[in-house]
């Protein structure tokens, strides 16, 4: 996800100034807004769900589907709001409820946009309602800032990686320019950053927060992927041009949208539970 040609060093270095200035300007507010928590993250994570579902329906050409795009905004804010309230299962059911609407009316209009924009508002909607459903857990504010940091890591560092040492292809037909090099950098170092949420804040054994910073660190790859793929099956560039350096929101969030909604839905199925998965798995481990 870069945008300077393979050899040029100078178009590299205006990327990365223009990436770290942004990344500055921008982790005050979203640390801010997650330490706030309630109707302030909520707010943000809407703001979030709500430009994802703009960058969607420019990639998926549904830009002229006025109808489609407000029954899709309607849905998500209906969601988002029922997960700000703690009812978890209802913005779930409402999510795929509305996503199944879209499908429908998309095969019956024979629409295809609008059958996509069914999956935009799961891929939009889910990535509000996991980040606020993980922000209420009684571990809320730890487990946000851990998700943020695995999924910042393992993208630094996989870029990084994969830059400097290059060599086979993880997936050349959906993603050219990423490497394995590059997604085994950003696994380790989402494992160091697991031993060392581990060691600051306990609760439950090192190894657990390890294997969970790896288990993140795999889906937050699999969102970026998902996310190429979208693109090229639609034969976008960039899923915007919000932030400098960095394209569009999608392009950013990419690895948050794939680690928060199947990490939020792995810790629910072993809690048994969609309310606080994550406290009650730590519940049921005795800690």
């Amino acid at each position: 996800m870069t945008g300077g040609a393979a050899g040029g060093g100078r178009p590299r270095a205006t990327e990365l100034k223009l990436r770290v200035v942004s990344a500055l300007l921008l982790a005050p507010a979203v640390l801010a807004i997650t330490w706030l928590g309630g109707w302030f993250f909520a707010a943000g994570a809407a703001l979030c769900s709500a430009i994802l579902l703009q960058e969607w329906t420019v990639i998926v050409q549904a830009r002229r589907e006025a109808a489609a795009i407000v029954v899709s905004g309607l849905g998500i804010a209906v969601m988002l709001v029922a997960a700000a309230l703690g009812l978890v299962p209802l913005a779930l059911g409402l999510a795929f409820s509305f996503a199944a609407l879209l499908w429908v009316w998309g095969q019956v209009s024979r629409k295809p946009a609008i059958g996509w924009m069914g999956t935009g508002v799961l891929y939009a909607g889910l990535t509000g309602v996991a980040l606020i459903a993980f922000r209420l857990g009684a571990e809320g504010f730890v487990m946000i800032l851990f998700l943020f940091a695995v999924v910042w890591a393992t993208d630094i560092l996989a870029y990084f990686v994969g830059r400097r040492v290059g060599g086979p292809k993880l997936w050349p037909r959906v993603s050219p320019k990423k490497t394995w090099s590059g997604a085994l950098g950003g696994l380790a170092a989402s494992l160091l950053v697991g031993a060392v949420m581990g060691a600051l804040v306990g609760r439950v054994p090192v190894s657990l927060w390890i294997v969970s910073a790896g288990i993140l660190s795999v889906f937050s790859q699999a969102g970026d992927l998902l996310e190429s793929a979208l693109k090229r099956r639609f034969g976008v560039k960039d899923s915007g041009h919000i932030i400098p350096g960095h394209g569009g929101v999608m392009d950013r969030v990419d690895g948050l949208t794939g680690g928060g909604i199947l990490g939020y839905l792995v810790a629910a199925v072993l809690a048994g539970s969609l309310v606080d998965p994550v406290g009650a798995v730590i519940a049921l481990q005795g800690y």
